[in-house]
């Protein structure tokens, strides 16, 4: 028996990626200060971290997280359902619920095995999944392992959306988009989705991980801007590592989602509890993020302040009103030597390149943050401008 040899089959992958120029590398951070980090012994001002609210190293936080460790310990030695689901577990997750106005939320330990475990629990073999093109991979992947049939509509396309409903019409159906997508950095139409939702019966899922914090009122997310409520968006999930600066996600809705997905989705079910400590911090987090609108005021103005000045410059951002401000550049060969450019001036913006994005579309993804300053604004427009020329 000849056989494959699967290793082999990875590398010859991956010598075809380095040959068109597309290979990624893990880049060692040495020292995080502030919206500065230092990577291979130089300091560079990031514009790449998704801490949209400056909260990873508030001083809060770090308490909370010693402070709870002191009693708690490092981990949370077993799965929720075997020990591992301690008081501040429990806490955090009635917290979150009431922020998003849900009866119910349950952790997960990252995005991915949030969507892994909500589409695993609610779809069967033969149900229909519509999504956005542009959807998170998590949700793309959660789709195919679940065996429902994968459709996916335009971005943002609402008529392409229900173009799409309507070829399986008598199937279960559920309908999954991002809040916010991660890369363009615009907003789903969530109104006019939910709408499509209830004249199809199909339930809608929102992945808000870029939109909690950031949007909507007391930062509840891109959800609660567009005025929906649990009726609505039934299914919520967003992650906690992004505009509150931890880890870990978790989905809100009704209580008896939530009941249901304790005994069917398999990555909460055979996953170790988020640590303890890690709840606990995230739970300032959340404090953080909702009673302190200045923040979000903030990170408004200085995405006003880029946007203004990237048109002075002739520099053209894709549409956006949110943290995620892409100046696409196209070749993917150009926009990595845009960034290479652009650090060795000080500046951390990575190029995104395919096959995160599609082929052409290469660009660089410029993340604002509540700790930068206009005067660093000002700075990377400059050498953006001046690297462009």
């Amino acid at each position: 028996m000849n056989r494959p040899d699967l290793l082999a089959r990875l590398a010859h992958s991956q010598a075809e990626r380095a040959e068109a120029g597309l290979l990624r590398r893990l880049r060692s951070v040495e020292q995080v200060q502030g919206p500065h980090i230092v990577v291979g012994g130089r300091r560079l001002l990031s514009f790449a971290s998704n801490d949209y609210l400056g909260l990873a190293q508030h001083p809060r936080l770090v308490e909370a997280l010693c402070t709870a460790a002191q009693r708690w310990g490092v981990g949370a030695t077993a799965a929720h359902l075997l020990g591992g689901h301690r008081a501040e577990h429990e806490e955090l997750e009635v917290a979150l619920a009431a922020w998003t106005g849900r009866e119910r939320a349950l952790l997960f330990s990252s995005g991915y095995a949030a969507n892994l475990g909500v589409l695993g629990a609610l779809l069967r073999d033969g149900d229909l999944c519509v999504q956005d093109k542009l959807n998170h991979a998590s949700l793309i992947d959660a789709s195919r392992l679940s065996g429902a049939t994968l459709k996916r509509y335009v971005h943002n396309d609402v008529d392409s959306a229900q173009r799409q409903l309507q070829t399986l019409p008598e199937q279960a159906a559920l309908l999954a988009s991002d809040g916010v997508f991660s890369m363009d950095g615009d907003i789903a139409p969530l109104r006019e989705l939910a709408t499509l939702c209830r004249a199809h019966g199909a339930l809608l899922q929102i992945d808000d991980a870029h939109g909690l914090g950031v949007l909507g009122p007391e930062g509840a997310g891109s959800v609660a801007e567009a005025g929906l409520d649990q009726t609505d968006v039934p299914v919520l999930m967003a992650t906690l590592g992004k505009a509150l600066g931890v880890a870990g996600a978790f989905v809100a809705g009704s209580a008896s989602l939530i009941d249901g997905l304790v005994q069917f989705a398999r990555a909460h079910i055979y996953t170790t509890a988020m640590p303890p400590a890690l709840a606990a911090a995230t739970r300032v987090a959340l404090d953080i993020a909702r009673f302190e609108p200045w923040r979000r005021e903030r990170l408004q103005a200085l995405i006003r302040h880029l946007r203004h000045g990237a048109e002075c410059r002739g520099l053209q951002l894709l549409p956006s009103r949110t943290a995620i401000q892409p100046l696409l550049v196209g070749d993917s060969t150009a926009a990595l030597r845009l960034a290479q450019a652009l650090e060795a001036q000080g500046y951390y913006v990575p190029a995104i390149r395919p096959p995160t994005v599609a082929a052409g579309k290469a660009r660089l993804r410029i993340a604002l943050s509540a700790l930068h300053t206009e005067a660093m604004v000002e700075g990377l427009l400059d050498s953006l401008a001046a690297v462009r020329a």
